[in-house]
């Protein structure tokens, strides 16, 4: 993968597409946290959201970067 991307003529770092698409990920991850009521049993949910999104974010920006 290279490491920017024209976009409209601007050069973006090819991490900002892995970013953007780990918080739609985690959107969904915590929409369904929150509808099946796993934050009742968590002592520090933003710390779980965190926690969670930066899982997401390292494991797509490796398998991306490979």
């Amino acid at each position: 993968m290279p490491r920017e991307l024209s976009v409209f003529g601007a050069l973006m770092p090819s991490l900002l597409f892995v970013f953007v698409f780990s918080l739609l990920l985690q959107w969904g991850v915590d929409h369904l946290s929150a509808r099946f009521g796993l934050y009742r049993h968590i002592w520090n949910p933003p710390l779980l959201r965190l926690a969670v999104f930066v899982c997401l974010f390292c494991t797509l920006g490796l398998l991306a970067l490979n």
